[in-house]
């Protein structure tokens, strides 16, 4: 009897023991399983469901997912001023910090090699030439650097792909390459000519900053905000013509440089939205390069957008953090639907540590992803979608939108109006001995 009980009571153990080992094997199963369908189930959702706020991205992985565009490079002005735009024995493919005449200058930030390292998608190269030359050889000059912009791209076209349109950025995009776009710097470029206007939108320039520090007869640059003695004319009823030619062409305004009169005027007039291509907080820093925030709300209501600008004599100060401020005080203002970078580069003789040439873009959208400053201070970090509608998002809704807006507008005949001599007379150079043709202008 005693032996029988034990054996039952044997066999109950062995029992109780399988039926733990099976439930042990069941919950690993159920482990397993849940370890393996989380990140499937995570990848298969959208990139916009990362959660950036515990940092579970760095902030320079959006750069392959969306073209970053700067929106101003003088790399073709260096060119012009270092090798008189001959460009068949120059090497853009190189280290140019190691050049004998590129490397010591103080405002040489660009080459291929750094392009690449600093994931540039896109870049307006700009066709630049100063205001001396504003009355006399201006077109002829800015002519010259449009030539050499495009030679360089042609020179490069496993780097470099020429591009006209939203479509062009992306198709470089895709292709693995820097698509490539001109700006022209200045309204005195222009010649106060209307015609020379559309051809430089024929020769494929895809924006024209208004003014670039100096007056035109037709509206005011942003040094005259300073005088308090001057007299506004903020843009004159012929310069509208300027800015619907510019919407009927299908060419991107850009109003950085120009007063804040001529900031409130355009927005006002313009039928697509507009850019500065270069610029950044007033706010921040109080300079009349600088962008107001009654100007930025109104940006808002245009659908346009700010390309921040990394010169640090417009940022208030020689470190990344001072356009971090700048990039974090105008996304308080505008949202993260109306901003972009515009770095300057090649154009300015000193740029922020931590930005110190084309190559750092990178470790900008690193520090915005992560909400901190260099010296630990944190503030609000940037989601994956803002970060991807600050790298290139948000330029190419406005192009797109500047594009809708020309082809509306594809049975409206060219503006031909003249400029009035008047405005010469208003702007104080009634005497213009290079003109030809002043007579037909007083008529």
């Amino acid at each position: 009897m005693w032996s029988r009980v034990g054996v039952m009571s044997c066999l109950a153990k062995v029992m109780a023991y399988k039926k733990t080992l099976t439930m042990g094997v069941l919950l690993l199963f159920a482990v397993l399983a849940v370890a393996v369908a989380v990140p499937i189930a995570t990848n298969s959702e959208s990139d916009n469901s990362l959660v950036p706020q515990v940092n579970q991205f760095f902030g320079r992985t959006v750069l392959d997912e969306v073209p970053l565009i700067d929106g101003h490079n003088d790399l073709p002005w260096n060119l012009y001023n270092y090798e008189r735009n001959r460009i068949n024995n120059f090497e853009l493919n190189s280290d140019l910090k190691q050049h004998p005449v590129w490397g010591p200058s103080t405002s040489s930030h660009t080459d291929i090699p750094r392009l690449k390292q600093g994931k540039v998608g896109a870049q307006f190269w700009v066709a630049y030439v100063g205001c001396n030359n504003q009355y006399k050889d201006a077109v002829e000059r800015t002519m010259e650097q449009i030539d050499v912009i495009k030679r360089v791209v042609r020179k490069y076209p496993q780097h470099l792909k020429y591009a006209t349109s939203t479509q062009g950025i992306m198709e470089a995009f895709q292709e693995g390459k820097i698509g490539s776009l001109i700006a022209v710097e200045g309204g005195h470029s222009m010649d106060s000519r209307l015609a020379v206007l559309r051809m430089y939108y024929e020769l494929g320039v895809r924006y024209m900053t208004l003014t670039h520090s100096c007056n035109t007869p037709w509206a005011d640059a942003s040094p005259i905000d300073d005088d308090s003695s001057a007299t506004l004319r903020n843009v004159t009823d012929w310069g509208l013509n300027v800015i619907w030619e510019m919407n009927r062409l299908g060419m991107l305004i850009d109003i950085s440089h120009v007063s804040h009169g001529v900031m409130v005027d355009v927005l006002e007039h313009t039928k697509s939205p507009v850019i500065f291509s270069h610029s950044s907080s007033f706010s921040v820093f109080k300079h009349h390069r600088n962008v107001q925030d009654d100007v930025l709300k109104q940006l808002v209501e245009n659908n346009g957008i700010i390309m921040v600008n990394f010169y640090t004599g417009f940022i208030g100060g020689r470190s990344i953090d001072n356009v971090i401020n700048h990039l974090n005080y105008i996304k308080g203002i505008t949202g993260a639907d109306h901003i972009g970078l515009g770095g300057d580069f090649d154009g300015v003789s000193d740029t922020p540590v931590g930005l110190d040439d084309v190559s750092k873009y990178p470790d900008l959208f690193d520090m915005l992803a992560d909400g901190a400053y260099t010296n630990g201070t944190t503030f609000t970090p940037w989601t994956r979608e803002e970060l991807r509608k600050l790298a290139g998002e948000n330029l190419l809704r406005v192009f797109r939108e500047v594009e809708r807006v020309r082809d509306s507008m594809v049975d409206v005949a060219p503006y031909e109006d003249l400029i009035p001599y008047q405005d010469f007379v208003d702007a104080g150079v009634a005497e213009q001995p290079c003109m030809s043709d002043l007579d037909i202008h007083k008529q």
